[in-house]
């Protein structure tokens, strides 16, 4: 799936926003690899091509128009779980010990 067309969806609030607002129902299993991403993003030594990957996948993740709508049970998030884990195969060199245990803290944070 070719993300570029949803980096424009992407902006840090509306990021946030979006993880704040599904922590129960997306669950850790999207949620962990989408905070993985965010926090990779801003990281300095993220470099601009692996930065643009994230920014699509991150854009797909909070627009409300993607393949498999969100508000379907059980499959809502299903799209969106396979397109943030191949960004994170993509962008796996970026993903160190530091971001995954940011991650994990927003997600202990969140009681995840």
């Amino acid at each position: 799936m070719n993300t570029n067309a949803y980096a424009n969806a992407y902006n840090d609030n509306d990021f946030w926003g979006k993880c704040r607002g599904v922590v129960r129902i997306a669950g850790r299993g999207v949620l962990y690899p989408a905070l993985c991403l965010g926090y990779a993003l801003h990281r300095p030594h993220t470099p601009v091509w692996a930065k643009a990957t994230i920014v699509g996948a991150l854009g797909y993740f909070i627009s409300p128009i993607d393949a498999v709508p969100d508000v379907l049970p059980l499959v809502g998030y299903s799209d969106d779980a396979a397109v943030l884990a191949a960004a994170m195969a993509a962008v796996a060199f970026c993903i160190d010990a530091e971001v995954r245990a940011q991650a994990e803290r927003k997600l202990s944070d969140w009681g995840l």
